[in-house]
């Protein structure tokens, strides 16, 4: 058998890890050969393809980013698109294709799925807004390096008295700054769950210098004021539809400045978030998801993604993997809520 792999989306840490396990599983295990495909959907749509063998793999364990290139190349906006993909994949004899990716990647496999292409998922997305998967690798890394960030601006905030405003990556889910800004202190966390009244938010930065410390703010890209839309700098949008964002941090920042007199500044974090190695924990967890994707492709099971439940990989349809997104619920938010102001 020769199988394909992809990766597509945003790049996040832990991609390569997958690539190697489901290699070295698949050579060494069931004497299956791999071919990669480049650049995302780019690959099988264009004919795109890398040699993918246990000497490419080795290695690479430790290393961020992916070794097959990523892109947001959306097939299903290509007229023919999903007739060029079967094309190709027929002549270069590929029989089953993996691919690593998130809702928009994970999406354009469940289509094909259902038209015909043997396909089986890998969930990755920094967000961790998959809902059909407790975690997804990349998002304990990205958790890390905003609250190692977080912690190092606190000195900052004190020694100048000025209030930092933190933009962390969460399009539609605030799961990175919840576990950032909880783990490292902040002082408020903004979320795209909960839009948020700024005359609260001043509030809670007036309370702060009340008690002679300077706030730390989290806000996630896709935070929402409750009085207003979504604040960006750019409207350019990618293939899936999806707006830039950035643009929510300065626009606080400049916001509280103005209503308190106080100096305010925004660190956006943006790609440092998902570049460099992997931690620990995403190593493992994408380990463990590329063994069980070659073991989905030998049972001959397709249409699925591997997920983690519990401490279990599982497979599950990739109908209810891309259907609803993983947000954070009401009770989540309320915990942090406590060490506001």
């Amino acid at each position: 058998m020769r199988v394909g792999v992809l990766t597509g989306g945003g790049d996040c840490p832990g991609l390569n890890a997958v690539i190697r396990a489901v290699v070295r599983k698949g050579v060494t295990e069931y004497g299956y050969d791999f071919l990669g495909f480049r650049d995302g959907w780019k690959g099988p749509l264009e004919g795109l393809t890398s040699e993918l063998g246990i000497p490419e793999v080795r290695g690479i364990l430790p290393r961020g980013g992916t070794i097959l290139g990523s892109s947001r190349t959306n097939p299903m906006k290509i007229e023919g698109g999903v007739d060029r993909i079967k094309a190709n994949l027929a002549a270069l004899g590929v029989d089953a294709l993996i691919a690593i990716g998130g809702e928009d990647t994970l999406g354009v496999a469940t289509q094909l799925h259902d038209r015909g292409v043997p396909v089986v998922g890998v969930p990755k997305t920094i967000d961790n807004d998959l809902s059909a998967t407790d975690y997804t690798f990349g998002f304990d890394t990205a958790v890390n390096i905003a609250s190692e960030a977080i912690d190092r601006l606190h000195t900052t905030a004190e020694s100048h008295h000025r209030v930092l405003v933190v933009e962390v990556m969460g399009r539609h889910a605030g799961w990175i700054a919840l576990h950032a800004g909880l783990s490292a202190g902040a002082n408020i966390i903004l979320i795209p769950e909960q839009p948020f009244d700024l005359d609260e938010v001043i509030g809670w930065v007036e309370s702060r210098f009340e008690s002679h410390y300077s706030p730390i703010i989290v806000v996630s890209e896709g935070a929402l004021p409750k009085d207003g839309g979504l604040i960006t700098k750019d409207q350019t949008l990618d293939a899936f539809g999806h707006v830039r964002l950035t643009g929510i941090g300065d626009w606080l920042a400049s916001a509280i400045e103005a209503r308190t007199g106080k100096e305010a500044r925004t660190s956006v974090l943006g790609h440092i978030q998902r570049g460099g190695t992997p931690t620990a924990f995403d190593r493992v967890l994408a380990t463990r998801f590329g063994l069980q994707a070659i073991d989905a492709i030998h049972d001959r099971e397709y249409g699925v993604m591997v997920a983690l439940r519990g401490t279990d990989i599982v497979r599950v349809s990739l109908i209810e993997a891309t259907g609803v997104l993983k947000t954070v619920p009401q009770a989540r938010y309320d915990e942090v809520r406590t060490f506001f102001g």
